[in-house]
């Protein structure tokens, strides 16, 4: 007899995410079962599912399709030839998959592996059955990492909203020493965690963006030095704030046409801009679009040594998130919420 667990599944295009029964999956050699402690609710599953039907076919995605990218939970069944783990672990589930044997995978960058499409390899929740039900079939131990006495339901979210900004970060520290000022564009599930990020990996004068008040508010309880909302004054103050240099790093966690030509304006000389959100925004770039010598990103999650990285930061107590806690069947209304801006920090489905 098939066992089956709930799902929160994409089902049909086009429409809202629903929950299904669908069978509980078992671990084959050297796989592994987690059960699913508790899966975030991100824009990258909303931007998902306003994609086309043609861009699901060209993409390769089915449905129904099991969300959930961003998972943690506990080692609840081990496919032969698994040591690394023991029944009862608690662990975070690296999201993004890749071929495993390629020179980026070598070195831990899964989320850029060139070959996963072409070998049918797919991320949880996007493609793969992901975190959003009661249990999640894990291909290879090394797209887990031990928690150890941290509580996967606090600590779901730096599989991705803390993993993210972490790895833009880190591609900016050598500009962001004392002196220097960084950037927030939207106080929203990663942006609040980019926060104390920077807190805690440089001497940087943060200054966080966003549109609605109460962010604001939420920015400067998580330790932004300045917290500004964005209209047509927000550059020119930034232009003071620095002596009129500009920014050395901006985030840009909205990724819209208006905040990504908002943050080329913010940066001044040598400065980086990182395009983090999925809002389709554009920028020319050549002599004389940005000042001099700006680099322009646009970082895609992070790597598994990263994410061993910013677990080792929550278990010292430096980093956290904070989160709204939900129920799996309370999963369609939480992303209208998400839609709306109404989540402060991080949306958890617990199943």
């Amino acid at each position: 007899m098939v066992e089956l667990m709930r799902a929160l599944q994409y089902v049909t295009v086009g429409e809202a995410p629903r929950i299904m029964m669908v069978p509980k999956p078992h671990a084959g050699p050297g796989q592994v079962v987690v059960k699913v402690s508790a899966a975030g609710v991100c824009h990258s599953d909303a931007f998902l599912m306003s994609r086309s039907r043609e861009i699901f076919d060209a993409r390769g995605w089915k449905t129904p399709m099991t969300l959930g990218h961003e998972g943690a939970g506990i080692v609840h069944e081990l496919g032969a030839g698994v040591t690394e783990f023991t029944l009862g672990d608690a662990v975070a589930i690296y999201g993004p998959w890749g071929c495993g044997s390629c020179s980026y995978c070598q070195h831990g960058n899964e989320m850029l592996c060139p070959f996963a499409k072409d070998q049918g390899i797919k991320t949880p929740g996007i493609g793969a059955p992901g975190a959003m039900a009661e249990f999640i079939l894990i291909h290879h131990p090394r797209h887990l990492v031990a928690l150890g006495s941290l509580d996967p339901v606090e600590n779901v979210a730096l599989t991705d909203a803390g993993l993210t900004p972490y790895h833009a970060i880190k591609n900016s520290l050598s500009k962001l020493g004392a002196g220097s000022t960084a950037v927030i564009i939207g106080v929203g599930g990663l942006g609040h965690l980019a926060i104390p990020l920077l807190r805690v990996l440089t001497a940087t004068t943060i200054v966080a963006l966003d549109i609605r008040e109460e962010k604001l508010l939420f920015a400067r309880e998580r330790g932004a030095d300045r917290a500004l909302i964005i209209d047509d004054q927000a550059a020119e103050e930034i232009r003071i704030m620095t002596g009129g240099i500009g920014a050395n790093a901006v985030f840009d966690f909205v990724g819209t046409q208006s905040t990504v030509e908002l943050g080329a304006k913010l940066l001044g000389p040598d400065g980086d801009l990182h395009i983090i959100g999925l809002g389709g925004g554009m920028l020319p770039v050549g002599f004389g679009a940005t000042a001099y010598d700006v680099t322009v990103r646009t970082p895609h999650w992070g790597s598994l040594p990263e994410l061993v990285e910013i677990i080792a930061l929550a278990k010292a107590g430096k980093i956290s998130a904070e989160f709204e806690e939900y129920r799996l069947e309370d999963g369609p209304a939480v992303y209208e919420r998400l839609h709306a801006g109404d989540v402060r920090g991080r949306a958890v489905l617990v199943p």
